[in-house]
């Protein structure tokens, strides 16, 4: 029997196959895309955090990712013989192989940048007189005997420091090289002699013997400690004025080690290990923080002293470079899990609609099987096994192209979401199909929405999950979207829940709408817009299955556009804030000024379409803060543009240094409306009476008076009436007169804007252009007039913010769920309409035997798809809008936008409503059902009344 079964059942799914081919070739075709999609997501999440961590460890400086170990020198209690024996290479180099192998996993070093030795801690004085003093003060050097400097260096003059005999602590002369940046600014010769003094004051003779010049002067070896590299000036903690003088480096022989036990100097033995990130992946950075809080303070502790000694330490900063990573990671992993939600719900609707679709085309065929003998389990057995035969090797395929396509990644994560992809194709559809044949039936009446009223059950499941959707948005309301501790999967079902209400309302509402509107156009000639409506009211097409597809596809299309949208903008504004417009020259320093001929030459480049001369003094202070709340109010500038920090509601006593800006109102206003800021109210600040302009060179009287606009916090401390400051371009009294949050010359919150021919020093220091001028041409000119003058351009400061592996990651799985969210919408509405594809066919057929003309069919089918589609896509826009409006008071867009760029402003960014990212899909929605109803009734015109209808046909 069993050999039997075996013999029926191939037959059965050969010959399905063979005979409907397209519709298995299209299913194993969705299968593939979507088990690729499934697949390879967790692979990228885990590939661009992966090379996050691993960026963010290479590109750190040396000193902040090196792991140092380093123990006092030897005890005095110990033989001399002893103690030297340990500050030599061979026991360095023992105790340092020691360490490597006792890194704990995932910790792994980079063997080629060890570096071991002794050092001295404490700086020593160099009173050599042909030594660097710029301030008549001697430098203070520190001395290195470290491994390796023949590896890392290569020998610009002179000879490497070797040693002659053996060192030890008794030695009294040693030789040693610096590198050619300490010989420039020390002005150290080769075969100068520096003394070095022991505990008991007794000369050491430091020999230079050669300049080196380092072979990877970033890296781990020249830049754990940047004075081995490069000299420092230092300001003197000790004098009671501002003095400076030079700190370096001077690198002895490999064995002279010994040599400085002797000195007061504190010698040090240390071992620095510089991390590999190669082997390192994302998941892997908690671990690695445990690991490194075992090794400064815990049970790795004691590993290392076993093999260092017990005074060892451990010291590094990787762990706060790996802490900085997962913070950052934190923060973005919520936006991801809306993407990844939403698109996976959007998937697993549109497999259920394929389903769908199947289940009704092969209606009749089964319910003939059903009336003549076939069990559930038979039926149900041959339509699993007919469609695993397509579907498990599409799911297989796809996991491999995601393989070949994200090579790096965990496998297991991308392989169950495969999986789930297969099995759920291979459950639902059998599955949906047997249930429709409980019962044998025979040929029934129609099962649109006029005669087949929702049964009691389906109801009350529609009303459950609409109910629990509404709590859950409530729910979510109240308490915010900032969770903490991970992914919150109400967070990231927001677009689900908003689709899922939207869908269970909009598909029971929708017919009454169309149903009005029905009476009216029944009495109107034609009978083309009475048949399209009244189709359209009663259509299966309009079921909540397609619904809910189109607005879950449509949220998550909108969100990721608007997610995108928002971190362009958010850099936009950056690079504003950083520059002040679309150009910028100023001085080296503060105080240089622009010369007028300068300001001209600029002025009349070409593609500058316009020029503001800005005086900026920083660090103006601020006269005390007036008593009760008397500043002058945002309401008072007319501009309503307080946010953020600078909002009227700061403090007044945090506003005790402000930036004095004085500029030309007419030009300045201009350049405000042409950069896109707040508007400017230059009207009041024209220099009358008390603030006229002053003649060049002369001096204010008293009792002169400036109107200023200045930012919330400042107006608050000086409140309406006049208070005097002393600035460098004059001392005057000040009036507020009104206050805008942000100002384009500035980036401190804190500011007092003034009209600049009213002071005293009228010269500009900055000039802001507006336009694209040719940054070649500007720059030349600039150069022109002296060197001392800077030029920044806002386009150079956009590209500052490039995008760090995670962030491009993030944003390049954005792109991908907006296109994928984009593809499964015209899907799900190609899918609705394939599904009612055969009906439409036959109504053209029997209309046409009834009169009616191509032309006249077309528009029929036109305007019967038109209300469904719609209302996918309000329905769409309403759920897009909900879905951010909902999200975005918890979401914060600097992690992918603006991190990793040093003076950035991290302010938060919250995610706004992209109109384009919502009208797009949206309106392609519309256009694909109405092309698709074009195509329907061009292939029926083609098609004889005879091929449709047949006699006994029910259709």
């Amino acid at each position: 029997m069993r050999h039997n079964d075996r013999a029926a059942s191939a037959p059965w799914i050969r010959t399905r196959l063979r005979t409907a081919p397209g519709a298995a070739t299209a299913l194993a075709v969705l299968v593939l895309v979507t088990a690729f999609l499934a697949a390879a997501f967790p692979r990228a999440v885990d590939a661009y955090e992966t090379k996050g961590l691993r960026h963010d460890i290479l590109t750190a400086d040396a000193g902040r990712s090196t792991l140092e170990v380093a123990r006092p020198q030897p005890g005095l209690e110990l033989p001399q013989a002893q103690r030297d024996a340990e500050a030599r290479s061979p026991e360095l180099a023992r105790i340092g192989a020691g360490l490597l192998k006792a890194l704990p996993a995932p910790l792994r070093a980079d063997t080629s940048s060890v570096a071991y030795g002794v050092r001295t801690s404490k700086p020593a004085v160099a009173n050599e007189p042909w030594l660097a003093r710029p301030e008549a003060v001697p430098p203070q050097l520190s001395y290195v005997a470290q491994s390796g400097l023949k590896e890392h260096a290569t020998l610009a003059s002179g000879a490497w420091p070797t040693t002659p005999r053996e060192v030890t602590s008794d030695s009294r002369a040693v030789q040693g090289a610096v590198t050619e940046e300490t010989a420039a600014e020390l002005k150290v010769k080769v075969g100068a002699t520096i003394t070095l003094l022991t505990a008991a004051q007794e000369p050491i003779t430091v020999t230079i013997t050669g300049i080196v010049a380092p072979r990877d002067p970033q890296g781990s070896y020249w830049s754990a400690d940047p004075l081995l590299r490069t000299p420092s000036l230092v300001l003197d903690p000790t004098s009671p004025f501002p003095v400076h003088y030079w700190t370096g480096t001077v690198l002895l022989a490999e064995d002279s080690g010994p040599a400085l036990l002797s000195t007061a100097a504190e010698p040090v033995l240390f071992w620095r290990i510089q991390p590999d990130p190669a082997g390192l992946t994302g998941p892997d950075d908690a671990r690695l923080t445990s690991v490194i809080a075992s090794l400064e303070s815990g049970p790795g502790l004691l590993k290392v002293r076993e093999t260092a000694g017990d005074t060892a330490v451990f010291a590094t900063g990787l762990g706060h470079i790996v802490e900085a990573n997962a913070r950052m990671r934190d923060a973005i992993s919520p936006v991801i899990a809306v993407a990844a939600l939403g698109i996976g719900s959007v998937a697993a609707v549109v497999l259920l609609m394929t389903g769908a679709l199947i289940a009704g085309r092969r209606k009749a065929e089964l319910a003939l099987m059903r009336s003549r003998g076939g069990s559930l389990r038979g039926i149900g057995g041959r339509l699993l096994a007919e469609t695993a035969v397509t579907v498990l090797p599409a799911s297989a395929l796809g996991l491999l192209l995601a393989t070949l396509a994200v090579s790096e990644g965990r496998f297991w994560p991308g392989a169950l979401a495969a999986a789930g992809v297969g099995l759920l194709v291979c459950v639902a559809l059998p599955l949906r199909t047997t249930l429709q044949h409980i019962r044998p039936t025979l040929h029934g009446a129609r099962e649109d929405m006029v005669s087949a009223r929702p049964s009691r059950r389906r109801t009350v499941a529609e009303l459950t999950l609409l109910v629990l959707a509404v709590g859950a948005v409530t729910a979510l309301r109240r308490r915010g979207t900032s969770a903490e501790g991970g992914t919150d999967l109400l967070v990231s079902g927001a677009p689900v829940l908003v689709a899922l209400i939207a869908a269970l309302v909009l598909v029971r509402l929708y017919p009454l709408p169309l149903r009005l509107a029905t009476r009216p156009v029944a009495r109107l000639r034609g009978a083309i817009g009475f048949l399209s409506l009244a189709r359209a009211g009663r259509s299966s097409a309009g079921g909540a299955l397609p619904l809910l597809a189109l607005l879950l596809a449509l949220a998550t299309a909108a969100f990721g556009g608007s997610v995108i949208a928002g971190i362009g903008d958010a850099r936009d504004d950056a690079a504003l804030a950083s520059v002040g417009a679309d150009a910028r020259i100023s001085g080296a320093s503060e105080r240089a000024t622009l010369p007028d001929e300068l300001v001209r030459t600029v002025r009349d480049l070409d593609g500058v379409r316009g020029a503001a001369p800005v005086r900026i003094e920083y660090s103006v202070n601020m006269p005390e803060a007036v008593a009760g709340d008397g500043g002058a109010s945002g309401g008072d500038a007319g501009t309503g543009t307080s946010t953020g920090s600078g909002s009227a509601s700061a403090s007044a006593d945090d506003a005790k240094v402000a930036a004095l800006v004085g500029i030309d109102p007419a030009s300045y206003a201009e350049l405000a409306r042409a950069t896109g800021l707040p508007a400017f109210p230059a009207a009041r600040l024209k220099a009358t009476e008390s603030s006229a302009p002053l003649p060049e060179g002369a001096k204010a009287g008293p009792g002169r008076v400036l109107p200023a606009i200045a930012s919330p916090a400042v107006a608050a401390r000086l409140g309406k009436e006049p208070r005097a400051i002393a600035t460098l371009s004059g001392d005057f009294e000040v009036q507020v007169v009104g206050t805008v949050s942000r100002v384009a010359s500035v980036s401190p919150t804190d500011f007092l804007v003034v009209n600049s021919a009213a002071l005293e020093q009228k010269a500009p220091t900055t000039l802001l252009l507006t336009g694209a001028p040719d940054p070649g041409k500007l720059r030349a000119a600039v150069e022109g007039s002296g060197k001392e003058y800077a030029v920044q351009l806002r386009s150079e400061e956009r590209a500052r913010y490039v995008n760090t592996p995670m962030q491009a990651g993030a944003e390049r799985i954005y792109l991908a769920a907006v296109a994928a969210g984009a593809g499964y919408a015209l899907l799900a509405v190609l899918l609705s309409l394939l599904q009612t594809a055969p009906e439409r066919r036959t109504l053209l057929a029997r209309l046409r035997t009834m009169g009616l003309t191509t032309g006249q069919g077309r528009k029929l089918l036109a305007f019967e798809a038109t209300p469904q589609a719609l209302l996918a896509a309000g329905g769409g826009l309403f759920t897009g809008w909900a879905t951010i409006a909902l999200l975005s008071p918890g979401i914060d867009l600097v992690p992918l936008a603006l991190a990793g760029v040093a003076g950035s402003d991290t302010s938060p960014v919250l995610l706004r409503t992209d109109l384009w990212s919502l009208a797009l899909p949206a309106a392609g929605v519309v256009a694909l059902a109405a092309a698709v109803a074009g195509v329907q009734a061009w292939w029926a015109s083609r098609r004889g009344s005879i091929t449709e209808l047949r006699a006994g046909d029910s259709r």
